[in-house]
């Protein structure tokens, strides 16, 4: 599959790259006044993380797009969006990691942000990160109806029917036992969702019609739950230098997940089943979603 031949992997180091660079240009300086909270914002967001959401946008613009078109407008569009759904990231560990919430020390093999400036500065930071990546999305130089859409999706997929909501219901299951809808429900929703519109956003900057749409959207629902369900094992049976996070938080907080419920061998059967449901989404987008193939299994086969 793919229009050309594909390097993955050299793909994916360059988008990984391309958009910590766009990053770079859109935060604050830590110059200018607040200047601890810009700091804590750059600290945030840079010199780390998979970028996985970012990828998924850029895949899923060159999946739409037409073979061999330089479409500058919405190639300078696609980076917005791809930069606002890693804000929109960054902003959720932030807050996710705070003494209410997880109360973790480690993320991405580095302090946390309360840890390493205060738990104060930390919420504001997450906070800020919010707003600027509507902020981005609304500047993005494509038809206006787009940046509509794009700018609903996005606030929906990180909101009380999205991601926020999804965090609600893990906070609210601790100790609790979840059938197999409601432990779906909830991770769709907590981890899914952000990384659906990802996929979504790429494919609306691009001008994806009906048909490419609702191949993305198949697509973006197998792997929006993979991720998960490899989180869940990863929490299991990885290790803390590997991850770059601490492990075996969930077992100790009894929190609900795939292996606790179906144990490992279930969790990695469900996982070869979403990466080829997610493939088969992929099929009536042709050579073109080469690269959305190579991010399902890339997913489905990460170690941290």
């Amino acid at each position: 599959m793919g229009r050309e031949p594909v390097d993955f992997p050299a793909w994916l180091a360059q988008k990984v790259g391309h958009v910590e660079t766009v990053l770079e240009q859109f935060l604050p300086s830590a110059s200018t006044v607040p200047g601890r909270l810009h700091q804590a914002m750059s600290y945030a967001v840079l010199g780390g993380g998979k970028r996985v959401r970012a990828a998924l946008v850029y895949a899923a613009g060159e999946a739409v797009l037409a073979s061999g078109t330089k479409a500058s407008a919405q190639e300078i569009a696609l980076d917005h969006a791809a930069a606002a759904v890693e804000l929109i990231h960054a902003y959720s560990l932030i807050h996710d990691d705070l003494p209410c919430m997880d109360d973790d020390s480690l993320r991405r093999g580095r302090p946390t942000v309360h840890i390493q400036f205060d738990e104060a500065t930390a919420m504001l930071a997450g906070d800020a990160l919010q707003p600027l990546a509507f902020e981005l999305l609304s500047l993005m130089p494509i038809a206006p109806a787009l940046t509509v859409q794009a700018t609903q999706l996005l606030a929906r997929s990180s909101g009380s029917l999205g991601m926020v909501g999804g965090q609600a219901i893990d906070c609210n299951s601790v100790g609790q036992v979840l059938d197999a809808g409601q432990l779906q429900q909830m991770h769709r929703m907590k981890t899914g969702a952000l990384l659906e519109a990802s996929v979504l956003l790429g494919g609306i900057v691009a001008g994806a019609g009906s048909a490419a749409r609702a191949g993305l959207e198949s697509y973006a629902s197998a792997v929006g739950l993979a991720f998960q369900v490899v989180d869940d094992i990863l929490d299991v049976t990885s290790d803390t230098a590997t991850l770059g996070k601490t492990v075996g938080k969930d077992a100790a907080e009894n929190k609900p997940t795939y292996v606790s419920f179906m144990g490992l061998d279930g969790s990695r059967e469900l996982l070869e089943s979403l990466r080829s449901q997610a493939l088969a989404a992929l099929l009536p987008l042709g050579p073109s979603a080469a690269r959305l193939a190579g991010i399902a299994d890339y997913i489905v086969g990460r170690d941290r």
